[in-house]
């Protein structure tokens, strides 16, 4: 790496994480509003306010990093633009490809940095601050849906009404039908225990064993039950698809395909967290044919008004074409990779008409 591929890089480097860091406290601020409305229930104060704030922050900085990119990677090239920089780099020899270059070198760390925070940290992060909103009123879940969680598992049908914190679950009601379809037996517990290696405990249990002759009702203390059906994917199933890591998106997707379950959202999901770092450097790519290929004395407002509507038009194209497959049934991967192929296309022909 020659000295002027490592000043554009650094300089990008800056100028993108800057960026982000005015993103990400522009997004906590209005974050920060919306749940002042909360205060004091509960016992939800300023400080779970701010506790809150830093979980969802991993999570906002993955979803920012493509759009800071965009801004940075303007606003520098800009000034350098505008500075005669890159007058001068030309001038020493350097072509507009090794412009590009230097700006994707920057992209590889951003990427790096994206995919640490992305995987590693917001996940977790993100089912804590969902944790810590559910628990104000005590240490147990309770689904938002008016008829709770449903999962199916072969030919067993699981209805959760709240997960406690520790796992356990609360007011279950699990549905059994035969090889005909026909609903032959229904249990409803007051409490399901987990006890490892798919196996539950259900405690205060009333079966009813239904039949074309007769109904009969049954009442015991305790029953094990048997199923794959762990804490850890009960909580996949509560929380945002979108919030997941792309472990875990893999895990509950072939979960939902092995009982024949719809999963086009959580794979859409998935795939759109494989397609992440491409936005990433397609921001980039978009960036370096706006800057070179304009005239100089364009104001920094001007350059970011240009990053702004390039990635706000991404994004409202990306989840316009994101729910129009899951309406028609489209392929998650096609669906996923579409925007970005796209813009990509429109990046790389920017490029050739400025070269």
């Amino acid at each position: 790496m020659n000295v002027l591929t490592g000043y554009i890089v650094r300089e990008i480097l800056k100028g993108s994480l800057i960026s982000l860091l005015l993103l990400l406290t522009l997004f906590n601020l209005f974050t920060f509003s919306d749940e002042l409305s909360d205060l004091g229930k509960g016992g939800y104060g300023l400080k779970q306010i701010f506790y809150y704030l830093a979980l969802t922050s991993p999570t906002v900085f993955y979803e920012l990093m493509p759009a800071s990119a965009l801004l940075g990677s303007l606003f520098i090239l800009g000034a350098m633009g505008n500075n005669h920089e890159l007058i001068a780099m030309r001038a020493a020899g350097l072509s507009v490809f090794a412009i590009i270059r230097a700006t994707l070198l920057a992209g590889v760390v951003l990427v790096a940095i994206s995919i640490l925070v992305g995987e590693l940290i917001a996940p977790d992060a993100q089912k804590e601050a969902q944790l810590l909103k559910a628990t104000i009123d005590g240490k147990k879940v309770i689904l938002n849906d008016l008829y709770g969680l449903w999962l199916r598992e072969d030919k067993r049908f699981i209805n959760v009404r709240q997960i406690e914190d520790n796992g356990n679950l609360v007011d279950i009601s699990i549905y059994d039908i035969d090889d005909t379809q026909h609903l032959y037996q229904t249990t409803h517990a007051e409490q399901a225990i987990f006890l490892g290696n798919q196996q539950w405990r259900l405690v205060n249990i009333k079966q009813s064993l239904i039949s074309i002759e007769k109904m009969q009702s049954i009442t015991r203390d305790e029953l094990p039950l048997k199923s794959a059906i762990a804490p850890d994917l009960l909580q996949l199933a509560v929380v945002n698809p979108n919030n997941l890591s792309i472990l875990d998106l893999a895990k509950y997707v072939d979960f939902l395909k092995d009982n024949h379950q719809k999963s086009q959202q959580f794979e859409l999901a998935l795939w759109g967290r494989v397609v992440n770092p491409l936005v990433t450097f397609i921001m980039l790519l978009v960036s370096a044919p706006f800057v070179i290929g304009i005239k100089r004395g364009i104001s920094v407002g001007g350059r970011m008004l240009i990053g702004v509507v390039i990635g706000m038009g991404f994004n409202i194209i990306d989840k316009i074409v994101g729910h129009l497959g899951l309406i028609y049934d489209f392929n998650p991967p096609l669906i996923a990779f579409m925007p970005s192929l796209i813009m990509l296309g429109l990046a790389t022909y920017a490029i050739r008409r400025v070269q």
